[in-house]
Formats: structure tokens, sequence, C-alpha cells
């Protein structure tokens, strides 16, 4: 099972490897980005969205084609919180207005319900796109979860629980920290759970062994972030994936031995790997001047799209700077060929808690085609650089977040990379807020801004948020924004939008459930009201489209915008 965008639109496709026969499964107008293959190997599995406001629900069809239908009976439509299948099981995490529920369907009958929260509960791994591992053991008698009910989302807990009861078999927690989980032995009647935890400030990998009730910390003493991505067939060793200042390796961890091999990897972001049962890895990669690729261990390219390979694009180059605040920042600038100091953007990440890697971004290598030098920096609040930069957020958005961006554009001014008098802020989600809170609180700074589906008004949006986003929005902001009136009275947006003087232009989508439409137009109706020069480019799905074409008209929209107002930029 794969995903791709080879009928112009991200859609489910399957191959049989054997025969080389591969056809598109999913013909859906919004898109579908998450597919597996069912147990036996005879149906694929998706998950189809109606209108992008990403709730909806699991489907399945013949391998060979023919007629789609729901792959489980009594599961409610909802958001979806992962689906995993052993054998005789399938396990499902859903969530609605009404909380968050756990099912399992035992040997082809409708799902009952195992358990159900108002905190957010989910199978293990969603995260990392390991649930479907992560979720069932192997010969699924277990589920993995995790889950908020005695913390938050940011520092969730796991749970184990019976698959057919929902009695609780097993329970972790580390207060005020992170516990995930990420593959379960592929070993039958082997209840070992790989983990991953952050006792110290990188996330490290564990097993859990439900049986015994005990845990063990595996031996991985490289700095970054390590999680197990996978195990090897006969259980004897795992594969380990590392991530370091915005960039993977891979590793086969021996568990008798302790031994840590490398894989080969070219530098970039992996972003998904997994070990076949002959015991090859497969790894899904790219790098800042390269397109997805999946690649062995051997260096081989073993799934090839269909179509135009894309062009290459410019390298990222890894770069620090002082915050002037005692810290020492990464991030990653992009640069036309040639000598600065050249327009510069800062291209502000979404979540807070992601970051931005060196991985192939269409997005980026236009800016860099129009004359930009792009700046992208992973300030505090950023994942992948130990917990206590991921926490730092906590309570303070927009607040470091904002300054840090604010000095990586110094720097790069500073070395003469970026020319003052043409910046530019731009960012989608999260990074749609701190273009908004950047236009509003240093106006000065900026010849522009570029709001993809942002957060505009806190406080606004909130209850037309996805159950997940309220949760997280709750650990991020310390409580609901009603409950931290202090924070929504400087870090909303919509605030500081008299102060605003660069021109902006805002993409939205209609059925956003991250980062609403409703409170996205306020702010617009608020900076319109102030005869701030912008223009509004909406879209009728959710978050973001799936559609290759969409995209591309948008990012036509913003390239004309920042030409008229950005002087000495190159035609696109």
């Amino acid at each position: 099972m794969f995903e791709s965008t080879e009928s112009g639109i991200w859609q489910v496709h399957c191959w049989d490897v054997a025969t080389g026969v591969r056809r598109q499964v999913s013909q859906h107008p919004v898109g579908v980005v998450e597919g597996y293959a069912t147990r036996d190997g005879e149906g694929v599995i998706w998950f189809e969205d109606e209108t992008g406001d990403e709730s909806g629900r699991w489907l399945v069809q013949p391998f060979a084609g023919g007629d789609a239908r729901p792959f489980v009976e009594g599961v409610p439509i909802g958001w979806s919180g992962g689906i995993a299948q052993a054998p005789g099981v399938v396990a499902i995490g859903v969530s609605g207005r009404d909380g968050f529920a756990i099912y399992s369907a035992i040997d082809g009958e409708p799902a009952k319900e195992l358990c159900r929260s108002t905190e957010s509960i989910e199978l293990a791994g969603l995260g990392y796109e390991n649930a479907d591992i992560a979720g069932l053991s192997a010969d699924g008698a277990l589920i993995g979860l995790e889950h908020s009910e005695h913390g938050d989302v940011i520092h969730s807990a796991l749970r184990v629980i019976d698959a057919r009861t929902g009695s609780i078999v097993g329970e972790q927690r580390d207060v005020g920290r992170w516990l995930g989980a990420t593959a379960w032995s592929p070993a039958t009647g082997d209840h070992r759970l790989a983990v991953a935890h952050e006792r110290d400030e990188w996330h490290r990998p564990a097993l859990w062994d439900l049986s015994e009730g005990g845990w063990t910390d595996l031996p991985f003493d490289l700095p970054g972030d390590a999680i197990v991505a996978d195990w090897w067939p006969d259980a004897t060793a795992v594969l380990v994936r590392r991530t370091l200042e915005g960039r993977q390796d891979l590793y086969r961890l021996d568990l008798s031995s302790g031994a840590a091999t490398a894989v080969e990897t070219p530098p970039g972001h992996i972003i998904d790997a997994r070990v076949r049962s002959d015991g090859t890895v497969w790894f899904l990669h790219s790098s800042g001047e390269r397109d997805r690729r999946v690649l062995d261990d051997r260096g081989r390219d073993v799934l090839v799209p269909a179509g135009e390979a894309a062009p290459a694009g410019r390298p990222y180059v890894s770069w620090r700077f002082d915050n002037g605040e005692g810290d020492s920042v990464h991030g990653f600038h992009v640069t036309p060929e040639g000598d600065g100091p050249w327009p510069v953007m800062m291209y502000v990440h979404g979540g807070p808690t992601w970051l931005h890697e060196d991985r192939f971004e269409p997005e980026v290598q236009s800016y860099v085609d129009a004359g930009f030098a792009v700046g992208m920096v992973n300030y505090r609040g950023s994942s992948g650089y130990g917990r206590t930069w991921r926490d730092r957020l906590t309570g303070d958005i927009g607040g470091p977040d904002v300054r840090d961006v604010t000095a990586g554009l110094r720097d790069l001014v500073d070395r003469r990379i970026g020319d003052p008098d043409r910046a530019v802020v731009a960012g989608w989600s999260w990074g749609g807020y701190v273009t908004l809170m950047q236009l509003g609180t240093n106006p000065d700074l900026w010849r522009a801004g570029v709001a993809g589906v942002p957060v505009g008004d806190y406080a606004g949006g909130y209850e037309e948020l996805s159950p997940t986003l309220q949760a997280y929005d709750r650990a991020l902001l310390g409580g609901a924004p009603t409950e931290v009136p202090e924070l929504m009275a400087t870090r909303s947006p919509i605030v500081h939008a008299d102060a605003v003087r660069a021109p902006v232009i805002f993409i939205i989508g209609e059925h956003d459930t991250r980062c609403p439409y409703r409170q996205a137009m306020d702010y617009v109706e608020r900076i319109a009201a102030g005869g701030i020069p912008h223009e509004v480019v909406t879209f009728g799905t959710g978050h973001g489209s799936f559609d290759i074409d969409e995209e591309v008209r948008q990012q036509r929209h913003i390239l004309d915008f920042v030409k008229r107002h950005v002087p000495g930029l190159n035609d696109v």
C-alpha cells in the first residue's frame, strides 16, 4: 500500500511487488493519505474524510478492485484515533464531540466500545504513524494506548488493555514527561512493547514486557531523539530511528548484545521505516534538494512513482545562531545561487511541537526560485531538541517562538544573507499564528506576510476545533482559552491587529478543524477595517489541500502577491 499524487491528488494505491501490477484504489475528491492492506492481503483499507475536516470512517475494497464498504460495522464517524489489526481482532480509536473512545471488533463481528474518556485517548504510536504495529500485540490479545487522563496530550501516559474485555493490563506514567509506544514484538505470544520515554532530555527507547511487568531501557547513547521504528521478524533486534538537528538516520540494535549498527541511509529526512519479512529495511526518504523516494538498506529505489520526477532543489544548510537570551537556536537556510544579500523570507513551521527538517518542500524551493533566501528556525517549542526545549512554550505561546524567529532574521541579515528592507514572514497553521503575531508586534520588520490556515483569534476558534486539537490547546495554554484570560489578552494575534502595517495574504480552508475558518475571517475583517492591504484565498476542504492543482493555484497567488510588494524578485 502506498499514497501518491500520481493522479494529481493524494490517493491510496496498491502494488503487487511480485508481478509489478499496481492501481489506484481510492477515488475521493478530497484526497486520501492513509491506507493499509488487510491482514490477509486480500483487501485495501483507507480512511475517507468527506469534507476535509479530518473526520470520517475506514473503508475496505478487495485488493484486485471492486466495491468499497465500511471496514468495521459499529464504529461511529469521527476523528481517527488509529487502526490496528491482528488475527481475529481489529482495534480502532475514534473521537467525537462526546469524547474519545476505543473499539474492538472480534472475528468480523460489529465493533464494541471498550473504553471512553473525556480526555484524549488513542491507539499507541499514532503520532509516529505506527499505530498499525503499536496498537495491537501480534496475537491480538492486547491493545496499546496513549492517553492524557493523568496529564495532557503533550505529556501522554501509556495503558495496555485486554482487546476483548477492555480491562486494564498495565499502566505507565511519568509525571510531566511524555511516554509513547511504537511497536509490539512481531512474535506471537511475545508481549514486549517497544516504548520511548524522556526521563532525560532526549527520547530514549525501552521495552515494556506486559507478561512479566518488566521494563528494560535499551542501550542507545548517541545524541538526539531515538525511537524504535520496527522489529526484525525474529524479534532479536529492533530498528531505531534517530532525529538530530532536523535529520534522521537508522540503526539496527541487537537486543542480546546491545550493539547498534548503522543502516545505510543518505543524509536527510526519513519519514518512515520498516523491516520487511526477509529482513531488509525499506524507508521513505527525502532531502531539501530531492523529492521523496522509497529506498532499501542497499541504496536501491524500490518504488518509483509514475510520471515526471520533480526537479532538483537547492540544498538546505544547517544553521545555528544566538537568540540573545542565552540559547543556541538551530534551523536551516536555503539560498539562490550567487552572493547575497537577497530578499529574505522567514518561513515558520507549524505545530508548534514540530520542526523544520531537511526534507523536500516545493513551496520553499519556489520561494528560492523567486529570489528569496529562506530561513527556517526551530524555535523554542519545537520538537527534536529535548524535553525542555519543546516545553518552553507551555503557558507562554507567542513569546519565545516569536522572538527566536526575529533573532533568526537578524542573524541572516548580519551574515549578509538577508536584506532587512525586503523581509517577509510566512507560515502555515502555527506558522500562520507566528506570522500574524510578528506582523502585529514587530510591524516595522516586515515588507509583507503570508498567513496560511492561521490562528487569528485564539479564543474565537476553540469551540470549533476537533476534540484532539482542543485537548492539545489545553495542554499548550495551561487550560482552555477562557481559563487563561491574561494569556489571551496579549498572545492572540487579533489583539495586535490594529498595529499591523504590512500587506498580508491569507490562505484559509473552509472546513478546517485545526484553525477554523470563522476565527481566521474575524481577523481578516479586523485588519480590513484598518485599511491594511490584504488578499484572501479560500479553498473548499480543511487544514490543507491534497489536490496538487489547488496547491499550485494557492502558490501562484502567494508568489504574485509577494512580487507586487517586494522589489527585485524573479518571475517564477
